[in-house]
């Protein structure tokens, strides 16, 4: 519970540059950051940090906290939608699945504004949990699969948006 809670404190709103030391302080450090535009149009500003260790080959395997400060509006059900259609872009899984998982994230997820920020924190071989930029939970979804897939939407080398992956890994883009 420490771990979570330590992990929690560092989440809590990284869209704010002044709070990175949190994230230090939890043993997290900052990887990589970028802003992601579709046809022009701002979208969100990606943030990652990463454990010690961390090796882009193998992203799952290492804690990891992703902050995602959008640009625009977005209704919780389009964004577990879209992260569905991305997830499968990693792994083929079945449709029931899909759906459970879709269900799952919409439950978790809020609509957006412009300036709002929402963070995942990947627990290796547990699951995700989100968080609203303030870093109050919205929950946990506990599925290992799940979060390797979801994190891997940005991580692995099959996303739709490599540039984006290699400006997240930062330093550790080479590495791995």
């Amino acid at each position: 519970m420490h771990r979570r809670t330590l992990l929690a404190a560092a989440l809590a709103p990284l869209a704010a540059h002044g709070h990175e030391p949190s994230a230090r302080q939890a043993g997290l450090q900052p990887a990589g950051e970028s802003l992601f535009k579709v046809w022009g149009f701002e979208v969100y500003v990606a943030r990652l940090w990463v454990a010690p260790g961390f090796r882009a080959a193998d992203f799952a395997a290492a804690p990891l906290a992703l902050e995602l400060a959008y640009r625009r509006a977005f209704s919780g059900a389009d964004i577990a939608r879209r992260s569905l259609t991305e997830m499968r872009r990693q792994e083929n899984f079945d449709d029931t699945q899909a759906a459970r998982w879709e269900s799952q994230l919409t439950a978790l997820l809020p609509d957006v504004r412009a300036g709002e920020s929402l963070s995942g924190l990947h627990r290796p071989g547990e699951g995700a949990e989100f968080l609203r930029g303030d870093g109050r939970s919205l929950g946990v979804l506990r599925d290992a699969r799940f979060s390797k897939l979801f994190f891997g939407i940005w991580l692995s080398p099959r996303t739709s948006e490599p540039a984006l992956r290699r400006a997240l890994l930062g330093p550790f883009a080479e590495a791995g």
